[in-house]
């Protein structure tokens, strides 16, 4: 598993969350598998102290679900779920956008444009991984220079259930995200046309609901 490597001894309840967390949404950890904090902490090079507290934020952000002494393992991929998620997620992203878009500057913009020539790369390389942290990268401006941490927090929280789901698909031969809504999102931002570019990033997280439905 990859993603579940040993970790710097800094802040070890985040970066044992965030490893085992990647791993979950990779695939790396399957819905279903039973993980355990003893097993986890050894490949992490941590103590166990660490892995739980991971364990109880994982359950909080419903990657995981827990029985008292009797199991802890990873949720299934649940289309209603998902769809709620992409729901609030996109409502907050329409907001961001709205906040963001007076404040962008051109650095921004070109941090966006390089993120998006990334994630079409990445779609026409079938590189499923790589076109997801592109696209993390690309609205991650957004919401960075709107400056919502309540937003931030929580769009940081829900997306990785949207995130397991579109791999999933994906990895079953459906459609990435077009890297045309996100250059009509560019040139909306870049153009400081507010309105517009909350219109596409509506018309982007509408599709991602839309996704939790298909197939």
């Amino acid at each position: 598993m990859e993603a579940l490597r040993p970790v710097r001894r800094t802040l070890l309840r985040d970066r044992a969350y965030e490893a085992i967390r990647d791993a979950i949404v990779a695939g790396e950890i399957e819905p279903g598998a039973v993980v355990r904090d003893a097993e986890l902490a050894e490949r992490l090079g941590l103590s166990r102290a660490p892995v739980r507290e991971a364990f109880s934020r994982l359950v909080d952000d419903g990657l995981l679900e827990s029985k008292p002494q009797s199991y802890t393992r990873v949720t299934p991929v649940v289309a209603a779920d998902v769809r709620d998620a992409a729901a609030v997620v996109g409502a907050l992203h329409e907001l961001v956008t709205r906040i963001a878009v007076p404040l962008l500057r051109g650095t921004d913009v070109d941090v966006m444009r390089a993120a998006n020539d990334r994630f079409a790369a990445a779609v026409r390389a079938g590189d499923v991984d790589a076109a997801l942290r592109a696209d993390d990268e690309l609205h991650d401006v957004l919401v960075h220079v709107s400056g919502n941490r309540a937003a931030a927090a929580t769009v940081a929280r829900y997306t990785p259930l949207i995130r397991r789901l579109e791999r999933q698909r994906f990895g079953e031969g459906g459609n990435c995200r077009s890297a045309d809504l996100h250059e009509r999102l560019i040139e909306a931002c870049a153009e400081g046309d507010v309105d517009e570019a909350v219109r596409v990033t509506a018309e982007i997280w509408r599709g991602l609901e839309g996704l939790a439905d298909a197939g």
